[in-house]
């Protein structure tokens, strides 16, 4: 799995820092910047956590083979 970010949606809210804090981490500048970009499959709840409860719908992903 692959962690995709829009920049252009996310507003720093960090759910999903808070949701997978080792994958995730929200800026002072509250941009979100993706710590773990192909995060091992035991961090999958977490990610996917982060991505369904993103107010704005910023984060997604991608499957690989």
């Amino acid at each position: 799995m692959r962690v995709i970010v829009d920049h252009d949606l996310c507003q720093g809210h960090g759910v999903c820092e808070s949701e997978a804090p080792t994958v995730f981490e929200v800026d002072q500048d509250h941009c979100v910047r993706v710590l773990v970009v192909r995060p091992d499959e035991h961090l999958r709840a977490e990610v996917e956590a982060a991505v369904q409860f993103c107010p704005t719908s910023a984060l997604r992903i991608e499957e690989e083979d």
